[in-house]
């Protein structure tokens, strides 16, 4: 491993290079011209023990290509593990809840007494089944014993659980195949021998001259490829940015589901004080970000509070705000609602959201040039609206009257409470949770809301305590920023774990880590190309936002 106070020579690591089956290596300290990358060079090597990934079982083969794409800027691709046929295909099993609650829904984890239920049930029915006590790794605030899954059949191919699958729902339950390599157990990865593939960018701000900063497209609201956003802007390198809305039910497509700033514009706001990637000039930190947004009319001397900036009144996607139900702590992957709340909205966000409501037209100058009642506009350029729901619709008529003078202020406060200063070089992409704060492992799944106490942890059972493809973004001792992305859902590519993130972060060398948007979202973009393998079946995934490293400073 990695550490921040111990750093290997190449010379050291080429030195110590051996060869593995399968896998070419050029000669100890030879490079290679990267094709299609001008001025690109590869240099295949070998890691000596001391450099490995903390994956798997220790001593692992583990390979490592690296390509200068730019002085101070290159990219690792890190293979490690061999296959492992260990791993089968199992039918896993829905277990109906124990709540009274007739529509309370089934869930992966129960207790030992429903889920033995359940697999005594199939058994009678002819489906030999087992019970599983799942154990995650302790993290800072949540981990430990999830409870009990109920699980039939080893197949060596995903299609020969089909039967059995069959007779699962023929006694009554729900059940998918799913890979067993893909658990993520306490102490299994440490007799695991994968394999894993990873990409990891790193950005030397003493020697790299471009910047790396971060793009959302034509608008806030319609989504676009990693691809599509690096070749639009010719960055060098790019990968998937933060979470977003996929689904319109929880506000519009795209939109951002925590907090984004751009070129020191703030376009969203942040989901409680769940951790953030700020970007600025040669500095790359991590920092828990909270909301403070008003509207004010000077000459009344009115002022009200903002909800948000830039989504669908009423929906906030992760929950975090205030005032919501069910919750105004952060909740993943959850929409919270409000029925009475304002929105703002920048030219940014594109056609603003239809429906009933008070919506507030605003010139470049803060003047109220029309008042709207109903919903749904675009915003002029320069200007801005304002949307009010529910009860919260009359309080903004009292306030804007046209001709009026209106201000919106949507800051970002730091831990301290200060304003977040941001200028032209400012960018912030969201994400969550912590993975390693100061060189410790500090793994933050409840306080930043992938802890849910109302479905028998079957939403962190799949989020956090199984592998899935994963983006990681932070820095290391000397300053540089190292962005990684880990294949996952794959045979040939097992993914992370949440706990395994902040393991392979720390022994990459990061002090400080951030977890970004994953899964089918994954992917790394080199010289137009994706070089990563994405694991959603369609192909690359329209994203919201997306970190992208140019070869340009900005002025």
């Amino acid at each position: 491993m990695i550490t921040p106070h111990h750093k290997i020579s190449r010379a050291a690591i080429t030195a110590l290079a051996i060869s593995i089956p399968g896998v070419f290596l050029a000669p100890a300290g030879a490079s290679t011209a990267t094709p299609g990358v001008p001025g690109a060079q590869t240099r295949h090597s070998e890691p000596t023990p001391a450099a490995e990934l903390d994956l798997g079982a220790p001593g692992l083969p583990e390979t490592r290509t690296e390509t200068t794409l730019a002085p101070g800027l290159t990219r690792t691709t890190i293979t490690r593990g061999i296959p492992n046929t260990d791993f089968l295909w199992s039918a896993e099993v829905a277990v109906p809840s124990v709540s009274p609650d007739p529509d309370a829904p089934a869930s992966a984890l129960s207790t030992q007494a429903q889920a033995q239920m359940v697999a005594d049930k199939l058994s009678a029915a002819g489906v030999p089944a087992r019970v599983e006590h799942v154990q995650s790794p302790e993290l800072a605030d949540a981990g430990g014993d999830l409870g009990y899954r109920v699980r039939a059949g080893q197949f060596t191919a995903k299609a020969d659980g089909t039967a059995t699958v069959d007779q699962i729902k023929a006694a009554g339950y729900k059940s998918s195949v799913i890979y067993t390599g893909w658990d993520g157990d306490a102490g299994a990865s440490e007799d695991d021998r994968g394999p894993w593939n990873l990409e990891v960018l790193t950005i030397d701000p003493k020697e790299f001259r471009g910047d790396l900063t971060s793009s959302f497209g034509s608008n806030l609201q319609d989504r676009e490829t990693t691809s599509s956003l690096a070749a639009a802007a010719g960055a060098l390198a790019a990968l998937n940015g933060g979470y977003f809305v996929m689904d319109p039910a929880g506000g519009a497509p795209g939109d951002s589901a925590g907090a984004a700033v751009l070129d020191g514009k703030v376009l969203s706001e942040p989901v409680g004080d769940r951790p953030s990637l700020v970007l600025d000039k040669n500095s790359t930190s991590i920092q828990r970000l909270q909301w403070h947004g008003t509207v004010t009319a000077p000459s009344h001397a009115g002022e009200l509070p903002l909800g948000g900036l830039n989504r669908v009144p009423g929906l906030i996607r992760n929950c975090g705000g205030t005032d919501d139900t069910p919750t105004n702590l952060p909740l993943h992957d959850f929409t919270c609602t409000d029925a009475d709340e304002i929105v703002a909205f920048t030219p940014e966000y594109g056609q603003t959201p239809s429906g009933p409501g008070l919506e507030v037209i605003l010139d470049a100058h803060g003047t109220v040039t029309a008042v709207n009642h109903t919903r749904g506009t675009t915003v002029p350029a320069g200007g801005q609206s304002i949307q009010a729901i529910g009860a919260d619709t009359d309080k903004l008529a009292a306030l804007a009257t046209p001709g009026a003078k209106l201000k919106i202020d949507t800051d970002l406060l730091d831990e301290s409470g200060k304003t977040l200063k941001t200028g032209a070089t400012t960018d912030v992409v969201n994400g969550g949770p912590t993975l390693v704060e100061n060189g410790q492992l500090n793994v933050t799944a409840r306080r930043d809301g992938m802890v849910r106490t109302n479905d028998s942890n079957s939403f962190f059972y799949g989020w956090v305590h199984k592998r899935n493809p994963r983006t990681i973004a932070g820095t290391d001792a000397q300053g540089r920023t190292l962005l990684v992305t880990a294949d996952g859902r794959q045979t040939t590519s097992l993914g992370l774990s949440i706990k395994e993130s902040a393991d392979v972060a720390r022994s990459l060398g990061m002090v400080n880590a951030i977890n970004l948007d994953g899964g089918g979202s994954t992917t790394m973009v080199q010289g137009g190309q994706v070089v990563n393998s994405p694991s959603d079946a369609t192909g690359e995934r329209p994203i919201g936002d997306a970190l992208l490293v140019l070869p340009g400073r900005k002025n």
